[in-house]
């Protein structure tokens, strides 16, 4: 087994410099942090803790990666769901959840992330709403080092599980639904953030509508906030006769648009959160089983965990109203 002396020779430092850098000691240059990692990663070195956690029954943890900012207003009832569906299948499954939130690992690269995460025992990750920006998380994906699973982002390989519903079929579905009810051609389209693979997917499916359809689409960021929406919709609305939003939240700002303008347009949303059923006018929307998702993807952690090859999961989504009465029962 590699020493941490071999180490601080191959990078041309002190022993005590090596363990400082392990140990997250500030007023270390980067420059000598890179030669440390450097000289850990060519030589596989693993400090004495973590491999005796990796040699204990205690190695199997599995952590859950979320980012509240980045969740909207209707975070208590997607993000708490997540927490639900994943914190009830880990106890039917045996297995220890931690929770990590992106705030607890920002500024760290992707070899202190790994050795953060084997010090912990952790074994398995669950990376909920990975952005395309987030490349650190996406390196730790490819380096394979953990059975991780991704929420909501078509990333798989050996080691990698993607679990969510085919969000491009999804908006296609309930934008279709919308538009052939009320007979609409002139489409505005308010999206979600542009760094979002959900984005991405949901703006494919509105396109491939277009087409089929014969539409004509104007497309806006949302940023899948409520107030940008208004905005948005107070600014183009009557000269588009629908509104096809990329989540409820936006559907709600651009319908309390409408009705400060007096004007009708249907409008769509797309999640299924329970404060579409407040909003005093009934609007299609796609529900998501956010607790069924979480646990499918703890259910998928431990398969990987177990030595199962990386796979897409394809969860189920539906087209609904939501009905205050159906609310309050």
């Amino acid at each position: 087994m590699v020493s941490i002396k071999e180490v601080a020779k191959q990078a041309g430092v002190a022993i005590s410099t090596v363990s400082k850098v392990l140990n997250g000691y500030p007023n270390i240059s980067q420059e000598t942090k890179d030669k440390v990692n450097a000289a850990i990663k060519e030589l596989n070195y693993i400090p004495h803790s973590i491999a005796s956690a990796l040699s204990s029954k205690q190695f199997g943890r599995v952590a859950l990666i979320l980012d509240p900012k980045r969740q909207t207003q209707a975070i208590d009832q997607i993000f708490m769901q997540y927490l639900l569906g994943a914190l009830d299948k880990a106890k039917e499954l045996n297995l220890e959840v931690v929770t990590i939130f992106t705030s607890m690992i920002a500024g760290m690269t992707a070899e202190e992330i790994t050795r953060y995460f084997l010090s912990q025992s952790i074994a398995g990750v669950v990376i909920y709403g990975l952005s395309k920006e987030d490349k650190v998380l996406q390196r730790l994906i490819g380096e394979q080092s953990f059975a991780c699973v991704v929420v909501d982002a078509p990333l798989v390989n050996e080691r990698t599980t993607a679990v969510g519903i085919d969000h491009e079929q999804a908006q296609y579905d309930v934008a279709k639904k919308t538009i052939l009810d009320d007979k609409c051609k002139q489409v505005l389209y308010i999206a979600g953030r542009k760094d979002g693979y959900v984005t991405e997917q949901r703006l494919k499916g509105m396109r491939r509508l277009v087409e089929d359809l014969k539409l004509t689409m104007l497309v806006r960021q949302g940023d899948f906030s409520e107030l940008t929406a208004r905005n948005i919709t107070l600014k183009y609305a009557r000269n588009k006769d629908v509104i096809v939003c990329a989540s409820d939240l936006m559907a709600i700002g651009a319908m309390n648009a409408l009705i400060d303008m007096d004007i009708f347009r249907p409008v769509c949303g797309f999640d299924g959160i329970t404060l579409m059923g407040y909003v005093g006018k009934q609007m299609n929307t796609i529900r998501q089983d956010f607790y069924g998702i979480s646990s499918q993807a703890i259910q998928e952690v431990k398969l990987l965990i177990d030595g199962q090859s990386g796979r897409q999961v394809i969860m189920p989504h539906g087209i609904v109203k939501m009905y205050y009465k159906d609310i309050i029962c």
